[in-house]
């Protein structure tokens, strides 16, 4: 079987995650602030807070802006539940936009005409999640420019995305944006097995993220009811998590941050191979923004299906069956059962709806050879020409 995608761990990888066992610290020890710190540096921000799972990150970040009861969060409805859930963490409402046909993520033209009708009935989001869907930023610039004008903020999940740029700098600059998340479970594009990280260029919303993360509790007396009992001594002030990351996590994502620019370069380089490759097949392959560079974390092909006898169910398959490990992302967020109870009906995002009923995720990763990607191809052509 050839997966959709797979981490890649190097002897360095292993050296560095054996180091930290030997050493004093597995936890709250050096390596999640080096970790911090390299990411930052690399992606042009300030601030950067590590934890468990990009979940949590997209959690903490909801938290430091003050989403709460009586509030919405908008976002895309093809991504994974996360990019909703969190909204759901904080006692919030959760409504959705459709996406661009071209790029599958945030359509701006339709947050805009949302935002207008929205600020007539007085219930416009405090929060827009903008999803970068398979490694392309969103139009940022645009979604920026009607955060500042309808007043909310805007959170990244850039989960898919680290690696890649929009106008030239790396997603996670935060030129556009409050908050930027990243995921680095083992399918992403760097791995540190599960975990994830906030990056953003606001002292006050690092501070309060880094707080959720660990219990709501402190240590700093600048920041305590009354005087300190002593050096041992530390208060609970907000009602925080356990989201924290732990020091092995770390020291592979610093192994793996170093080679975060290759990884990037040969996705790129097996997307125009696909590119090419897919050209005479019934499929539309990923349309590619020129003021972006993708972080190619996924490559979904739409099947023509006018064109191909089978459906899609089908060719999806018969695709598993010889071998090739296809995925689709994602199931429309607003179509799952718990989303459904809220009221959502499949067809109120028709453009979401198209991409769901026709997208297949090909392998994309690292360390997928040509040959394999031969096969891919080869195995795709017999299926659709049956």
């Amino acid at each position: 079987m050839i997966p959709y995608g797979r981490q890649e761990i190097s002897e360095e990888d292993i050296e560095a995650v054996v180091a930290v066992l030997r050493s004093d610290f597995l936890t709250q020890g050096p390596m999640v602030p080096q970790f911090e710190q390299a990411l930052a540096s690399k992606v042009g921000a300030t601030h950067a807070v590590a934890v468990n799972s990009a979940t949590s990150a997209l959690h903490i970040a909801c938290l430091a802006l003050e989403l709460g009861q009586g509030d919405w969060l908008w976002t895309s409805p093809v991504t994974f539940v996360a990019s909703a859930n969190c909204a759901l963490y904080c006692g919030a409402q959760v409504d959705f936009v459709d996406i661009d046909p071209r790029t599958y993520n945030l359509c701006p033209v339709a947050l805009e005409h949302k935002l207008i009708e929205a600020e007539k009935q007085g219930r416009l989001p405090k929060i827009v999640v903008a999803v970068h869907l398979c490694g392309q930023p969103c139009d940022m610039q645009a979604i920026g420019a009607l955060a500042k004008r309808f007043g909310f903020a805007v959170i990244e999940d850039a989960s898919h995305a680290i690696g890649g740029r929009y106008q030239g700098d790396y997603v996670g600059s935060g030129r556009f944006s409050d908050i930027t998340i990243f995921s680095f479970h083992p399918v992403k594009i760097i791995t540190t097995a599960e975990g994830g990280m906030a990056v953003t260029n606001d002292e006050t919303l690092a501070a309060r993220m880094a707080l959720y993360r660990s219990h709501g509790i402190t240590r700093d007396p600048s920041l305590m009811v009354g005087e300190s009992d002593g050096p041992w001594y530390y208060q609970q002030i907000e009602l925080g998590f356990n989201y924290r990351m732990t020091e092995l996590q770390a020291a592979l994502g610093v192994s793996q941050l170093a080679r975060l620019d290759d990884f990037v370069a040969r996705r790129h380089a097996l997307a125009r191979r696909y590119d090419q490759l897919l050209a005479a097949l019934p499929v539309i392959c990923p349309w590619q923004h020129a003021d972006s560079y993708s972080g190619l974390h996924l490559y979904p092909v739409r099947l023509q299906l006018d064109k191909i006898a089978l459906s899609h169910r089908e060719v999806f398959e018969q695709l598993r069956e010889r071998g090739i490990g296809v995925n689709l992302h994602y199931i429309p967020v607003h179509t799952q059962p718990y989303y459904a109870a809220m009221g959502f009906a499949a067809d109120d995002f028709p453009q979401s709806m198209a991409y769901y009923r026709e997208a297949i995720s090909l392998p994309m990763y690292h360390s997928l050879t040509e040959a394999q990607q031969d096969e891919v191809v080869a195995t795709l052509t017999e299926v659709c020409h049956g």
